[in-house]
């Protein structure tokens, strides 16, 4: 068979203009043509969300993914839409509690590498504002403004055996040590959140319930769809329309 299959769109880019930095522009020129004009020519001109808040994205969603390939990147054009080195970590912080430590840890050494690199520190001062004694109590505050008396009933109706798992860890740990946090408001904690269940996929009843919890703090359905689209990339479609298929169930 003559002749390219790809759109002239896509084969003009690919024989007459490498693919910016891609590294597979030698070896896969085609797929790093689709791949470019999807995420630098297409992708910025959808959607409404502004563009620091589409680095934001971009970062959890690639820390969520294991992109460690991407990261590097991201991180840059994080810097140049007007991110700042606490944002940009608070981001990566603010999904341990949904997808492990393990995927945090691997996505900071991509991350401070490239910080390092740009010339920036990547050891920001302390963002905490709990501690042993107040974690708890801050993190069931936090919890309870987002989801409501819910909480109240989830703590009361849990069993001895899961005590620890639904009550202690779940609104020490995570609302208590993360939420908590400075750096990054609460909006954009529960967008980084859903972000990072949503690329998980399998997640569909924590992703509704953050869904509520997104239109709870002045996130709006637009802000989630955006979310989505920014994602979408890395993540596929099948996980792509399941958020949507939420996101239209609860913010109807």
């Amino acid at each position: 068979m003559s002749g390219s299959i790809l759109p002239a769109a896509f084969a003009a880019q690919s024989v007459a203009k490498p693919a910016s930095n891609n590294p597979l522009t030698q070896t896969d020129p085609d797929f790093a043509a689709i791949e470019d004009y999807l995420l630098k020519s297409e992708m910025p001109k959808a959607g409404k969300m502004p563009v620091r808040t589409r680095a934001m994205i971009t970062l959890a969603a690639l820390t969520t993914m294991d992109a460690r390939t991407r990261l590097s990147e991201a991180t840059e054009e994080a810097l140049q839409a007007g991110m700042s080195v606490i944002e940009i970590k608070e981001t990566l912080y603010q999904c341990a509690p949904y997808i492990g430590i393990t995927r945090v840890e691997s996505a900071l050494q991509e991350v401070n590498a490239a910080l390092e690199k740009s010339g920036q520190n990547p050891t920001p001062a302390s963002q905490s504002t709990v501690n042993e004694d107040t974690r708890f109590e801050k993190g069931l505050a936090v919890q309870k403004g987002i989801f409501g008396e819910a909480i109240d009933k989830m703590h009361a109706s849990t069993p001895e055996e899961l005590a620890y798992i639904n009550k202690q860890a779940l609104t020490a740990y995570c609302f208590g040590d993360f939420y908590t946090r400075k750096g990054l408001d609460l909006k954009a904690r529960e967008l980084i959140t859903f972000t990072a269940i949503m690329c998980l996929g399998g997640c569909e009843p924590q992703l509704r319930a953050h869904t509520g919890g997104n239109l709870s703090v002045g996130n709006t359905r637009q802000d989630l769809i955006d979310t989505i689209m920014v994602a979408m990339p890395y993540i596929g479609f099948p996980r792509t329309l399941n958020a949507l298929a939420v996101v239209n169930e609860i913010a109807k």
